[in-house]
């Protein structure tokens, strides 16, 4: 048994390029084969990837839509890091990301990776506010942003003294000030765990090669290409520095940061993160693009 799962969960899945094919343990080599063949004739990328909570993509990104959370709390302005990863080359922010996928969808899907992982998750009451005061995001046009027919998302002023009440229940920030970062250290902040959390993907076997999560990472999550992919762009910064950059943070701020096995190992071996591994799930001579 297999089925086909579109990436983003928060994008159409008759928009959505990449497909996932979720393989079980029952499941034969020539299903997969037959479903690669449908992904191509619905004009779909088809990646194999083993079943877990989000399987390979969102399992991936599920740190991208947490940690700005986190650092919203440890007093970072929300709209700022949307701008920062804009910079970067993505197309959304996280929060006009969230405002477009809805709230009541982040809030059921948040308690999945809290139950799943919840030594990595962080949780806060600002989506529960934000669904308490009547907002959930572009379909009802209230979010963090202020969605109008017709017109550009706008950054929505009126949300802040919603977000200073999770702030002030959750009273995390270091001495009870702001953190000091740059922009570069907020974006850093925000995919330095994302590569953290391919490289668990990856040492799981849940997905074959580093270069399909590449792929995966451009067509589902819109990472942007000329960067090559979300583990390519990894090997252009270092193992070592993504290492140590975490490991610092996780000291500070906690364990959301706490560098996963396969990234410290190769950090510690100046090896790419790219690198061709044996996949535990053998899913190589079955994951085609």
């Amino acid at each position: 048994m297999a089925f086909l799962y579109d990436s983003l969960m928060n994008s159409p899945a008759h928009i959505m390029p990449l497909l996932e094919i979720i393989r079980t343990e029952k499941t034969s080599p020539q299903v997969i084969l037959d479903l690669l063949t449908v992904g191509k004739i619905m004009k779909k990328i088809p990646i194999v990837v083993l079943n877990c909570t989000g399987f390979a993509v969102n399992r991936t990104f599920f740190p991208y839509m947490q940690i700005p959370h986190l650092l919203v709390h440890l007093g970072v302005d929300l709209f700022r890091i949307d701008r920062a990863i804009r910079n970067f080359g993505f197309p959304l922010g996280p929060f006009q990301l969230q405002d477009l996928g809805g709230f009541r969808l982040g809030k059921a899907s948040g308690k999945e990776y809290e139950n799943a992982f919840p030594d990595r998750t962080f949780r806060s009451p600002l989506t529960e506010l934000l669904l308490k005061n009547g907002r959930n995001g572009k379909s009802n046009g209230k979010g963090f942003y202020v969605h109008e027919k017709g017109s550009k998302p706008k950054p929505d002023p009126s949300v802040l003294p919603i977000v200073d009440e999770s702030i002030k229940f959750m009273n995390i920030m270091p001495g009870g000030k702001p953190i000091s970062v740059t922009d570069e250290e907020i974006t850093e902040m925000v995919l330095f765990p994302t590569i953290n959390e391919a490289c668990r993907v990856l040492d799981e076997g849940v997905i074959a090669r580093a270069s399909d999560l590449d792929v995966a990472s451009v067509l589902g999550m819109s990472f942007p290409s000329y960067r090559g992919g979300i583990m390519f762009w990894a090997d252009t910064v270092g193992s070592k520095q993504i290492y140590l950059s975490l490991k610092k943070w996780s000291e500070m701020y906690g364990s959301y940061f706490k560098p996963s096995r396969y990234l410290e190992e190769r950090a510690m071996k100046g090896m790419p993160l790219g690198v061709a591994v044996e996949a535990k799930s053998s899913l190589k001579s079955n994951s085609k693009l």
